[in-house]
């Protein structure tokens, strides 16, 4: 039986949530940013948040407003983000309505996500992925330190985690990822999918060819159950039990609950656009608020008590609405804040070439700076495809380090890059600092959907609350036939995304402090790796073998370096120019500046975000002439925007035009490899155009 405080309290909660639902239709022009309500959703919605404890996580999905308001939120905090208001607490004016996120020892942990249809599953999903590897070292006697709980606490209050969706996207291939990954792995979640047969305006016949709790059949080890999720006594008897269920076995869990749409799919996307009278009739026949309501008249609760507590909710609402209303609006100054959490990494430390070291190869300069990593922080794991203990990575980036550190903290994942990029977002937000790798660079793009829509924007839209720290490893560039699905260069798509780090090393010295640098960055890195500089086999490359820095070094993100000076007398008598590069193109700056006895002048960026303005618009002016030099393609290039940012700058310190020179504007780099050199910069291209430049 459920008590009947419960049941009173469901009722009064669904009375709120239908009267806020009126309320923001009444006040269209005042509720003007675009929303949507739970209305026939609110049974099951608050069947589960019931069953939630503070140590819990939950990814409400964007009809959850009464999973909220059953989580404890009120009315008015509700409000306060649907009017884009800036107390609103969840991100400060930033995002839709029902777009939660926070951080408390009150209620279960929130974290951010996009409104982006299913890509919430990814980062949900993580977020049970670090949570059982919690449990593994607690078990083991560690403990990585976290401001909400212990991960060494009781059966009882093991932490569950729910990841609500709608059941039109369990067609998203991210979400299919998040399934397997959590089948496979036995992750402590519970996929809650709320079908109301609309997906906007597809209906479910047109979408799939299935429900959710069928589809996943096929998926060993997922536990499913369909029910009718208008009905609060069978969700509350299923969700509590299913709660305890994933809490005890740590396993995962699939509820597909039928449930009807009453409201509009959104503000904008109004029902009668599409909808029949039958099917609005049809679905009407099942809302949760009047079978609750006679479940409780049956129980003896009388109908003086019900329109007390249906009264007492309108009143609330008004009062919350009118408050929310006058609240104030965003400070306009605060537009840029939380873009990234503030790094502990701001000077170089440590020795870059301790006497008695050795040279080392920049994939081994990688390896090591991991392994310290690993030894030094429990909270640490590496993953991506074959990574793991039999092969070490394709490139032997990864070699050893699962034999030293198990596999639970070193292992393979399956061809996901959505999963290996997303998941990352929920491992940061359980305490947790995932190094992953996707295996080349042309095979990033299905992981763009988690790094644009969820990792960039995490920590600006939860108000700092959640950014997300991850390392980011990609092997990148052209070299000996790779063939255009292993040789693309993507800094310039990277760099359009907000809210990421872009690093770039071209040595062993500036990998590992980098790396070191990257991975104490509480925001996400992606590192680009050129694979041609990986071994130093490519002709001319040969110093990108380096001393092994100390364990201590680290270089700050966003400062740039000198790697060639040109004397100076050339400077003085305007006989010099410099080269702004990064990468490869290091060496084959350095490479042509050989003919050009002291007149060349070489900047390696090492770090394309941030980047070091400072250091190559004071080089700039020095010289009065710059080739800005890449391996991209160069039109509509990183390398061209840069040009333009200089030339703008340093205007009135130029001799000659900004020069740009990438590779030629082909849509792939192709396999032959005389085709390939004849696509690529090289050393006498620069030299070319720097006799050229020179000449001005």
């Amino acid at each position: 039986m459920i008590a009947t405080e419960t049941l009173l309290k469901a009722y009064q909660l669904m009375c709120t949530a239908k009267t806020m639902a009126g309320t923001y239709e009444q006040n269209r022009p005042v509720c003007k940013y675009v929303h949507s309500t739970s209305r026939g959703h609110e049974a099951i919605q608050l069947a589960t948040a019931f069953q939630l404890l503070p140590c819990d996580y939950v990814s409400p999905y964007y009809r959850d407003e009464s999973m909220l308001l059953g989580l404890g939120f009120t009315p008015y905090q509700l409000m306060l983000q649907l009017l884009a208001k800036g107390n609103d607490i969840f991100t400060g004016g930033r995002e839709y309505y029902s777009h939660p996120n926070y951080r408390g020892n009150d209620k279960p942990t929130i974290i951010h996500q996009s409104s982006a249809t299913g890509m919430q599953a990814i980062p949900t999903t993580g977020v049970a992925q670090g949570i059982k590897y919690r449990e593994r070292i607690a078990d083991d006697g560690q403990q990585v330190t976290n401001n909400q709980h212990s991960f060494l606490s009781s059966v009882v209050h093991r932490p569950v985690v729910i990841c609500s969706l709608g059941d039109a996207s369990v067609t998203e291939g991210e979400v299919s990822e998040a399934f397997q990954f959590a089948a496979l792995h036995q992750l402590p979640i519970i996929y809650l999918v709320q079908d109301n047969n609309w997906g906007i305006s597809v209906t479910a016949d047109e979408a799939r060819t299935t429900n959710a709790s069928e589809m996943v059949k096929g998926l060993r080890n997922i536990s499913r159950i369909s029910i009718d999720g208008s009905d609060f006594f069978q969700s509350y008897e299923v969700m509590k039990n299913v709660v305890e269920e994933v809490r005890r076995e740590r396993h995962p869990f699939l509820v597909h609950a039928k449930v009807p749409l009453l409201g509009h799919h959104t503000s904008g996307v109004r029902k009668e656009f599409y909808r029949t009278e039958e099917d609005l009739a049809k679905h009407a026949a099942d809302d949760p608020g009047p079978k609750l309501r006679q479940r409780l008249l049956d129980l003896g609760i009388t109908e003086m008590e019900l329109q007390r507590i249906a009264s007492a909710a309108a009143e609330d609402v008004a009062k919350d609405f009118a408050a929310a209303t006058a609240a104030p609006e965003p400070d306009p100054y605060t537009i840029t804040d939380f873009v990234f959490a503030p790094t502990p990494v701001t000077t170089e430390k440590g020795e870059r070439c301790p006497a008695g070291n050795e040279k080392i190869l920049m994939v081994d300069a990688g390896l090591f700076a991991i392994r310290e990593i690993m030894e030094q922080y429990p909270e640490a794991v590496l993953y991506g495809q074959d990574v793991g203990r039999r092969l070490g990575g394709v490139f032997r980036e990864a070699a050893t380090l699962a034999e030293q550190f198990g596999d639970h903290r070193v292992f393979n994942t399956a061809i996901q890059e959505a999963y290996i990029i997303g998941s990352t977002a929920g491992m940061s937000a359980v305490g947790l600092k995932p190094i992953v790798e996707v295996q080349f660079a042309d095979y990033i793009y299905p992981g763009f959907n988690q790094l644009v829509t969820e990792l960039s924007k995490s920590c600006y839209l939860s108000c700092g609350k959640f950014p997300v720290q991850t390392v980011i490893r990609v092997p990148v560039g052209a070299y000996g036939g790779g063939g255009p699905y292993h040789s693309g260069s993507v800094e310039s798509t990277l760099l359009t995304i907000k809210g990421i780090k872009v690093v770039y090393p071209s040595n062993a010295a500036d990998m590992k402090g980098l790396m070191k640098a990257a991975f104490l960055d509480p925001n996400p890195v992606v590192m680009l790796e050129h694979k041609g500089l990986y071994w130093s086999k490519v002709p001319g490359t040969e110093d990108a073998k380096t001393i092994e820095p100390d364990a201590d070094y680290i270089i700050p993100l966003g400062k740039a370096r000198l790697v060639l000076p040109a004397s100076e007398d050339h400077i003085k008598n305007g006989e010099s120019c410099c080269v702004i590069t990064y990468g490869m193109g290091v060496y084959w700056a350095k490479a042509a500046a050989k003919t050009l006895s002291g007149r060349v002048e070489v900047v390696d960026l090492r770090c394309l975000f941030p980047l070091d303005e400072a250091l190559v618009f004071e080089t700039v002016k020095k010289h009065g002439k710059c080739l800005v030099l890449t391996e991209e393609q160069q039109n509509n290039s990183f390398a061209e925007a840069l040009a333009g940012r200089i030339s703008k700058t340093c205007f009135q310190y130029l001799d000659a035009p900004v020069e740009v020179l990438g590779a030629l504007n082909v849509p792939a780099v192709p396999m032959n490899v005389a085709l390939e050199q004849a696509m690529l910069p090289n050393a006498e291209k620069v030299l070319q155009r720097l006799q050229e430049l020179l000449s001005h």
